[in-house]
């Protein structure tokens, strides 16, 4: 009978040596791995007593930060939902109403602020794309559970504290060049509004 397609192999039904029947050879080479294995140094650790060394420019868990006098920067622009590429980030606009300068720092702000957490990549790409500085990754650890409508993240969780003690620190995910740029006083992007409070 003639075959269908040219891909069949021939199966070789080679003959085992001696030494291959005794499987010997084998086993000796598998101890001898794993005690090569059993000496060396473990790469474990036990959390949550014991934490690896993090990069100071690991991306974890999302915040939205404040200004200097605890105003919310972000102003619902949208820029970095359409810079995600996992689709994660969700947010409804609104008007802020008089009274309300000194909880948001623009006319416009988010009102609703929503991050799939498992969707989201951890790429970075959220802050880059911010002109506000308002949300940055920090070296928190996201955390675990077992149902997922747990992982939709507001603004309950994702907005930093008013008191500045309790602020996060994203110091080291600024680069020297933003830093510099900070300290000069006619291009900060904050001058006018914190003037204007002042008055």
């Amino acid at each position: 009978m003639q075959a269908l397609t040219t891909r069949a192999k021939v199966a070789v039904n080679k003959k085992m040596t001696f030494m291959e029947r005794l499987y010997l050879p084998a086993i000796v080479g598998g101890l001898r791995i794993t005690l090569h294995h059993f000496f060396k140094k473990k790469v474990t650790v036990c959390y949550p007593e014991q934490l690896r060394p993090f990069s100071p420019v690991y991306r974890g868990y999302h915040v939205l930060k404040r200004d200097e006098i605890g105003a919310e920067r972000c102003t619902a622009c949208g820029l970095c939902a359409l810079a995600c590429p996992a689709e994660a980030i969700t947010m409804t606009a609104a008007e802020r109403k008089p009274g309300e300068e000194h909880l948001y720092r623009e006319e416009k702000y988010a009102s609703v602020y929503e991050i799939n957490m498992l969707r989201c990549i951890f790429c970075g790409l959220c802050e880059e794309a911010c002109p506000k500085e308002a949300i940055f990754l920090t070296d928190r650890i996201v955390y675990t559970g077992y149902k997922r409508s747990g992982f939709i993240y507001g603004k309950d969780l994702l907005v930093e504290p008013m008191e500045k003690d309790k602020r996060i620190d994203v110091s080291k995910r600024q680069t020297q060049a933003v830093l510099e740029f900070k300290k000069n006083p006619v291009y900060a992007h904050n001058t006018l509004y914190t003037k204007a409070l002042k008055a």
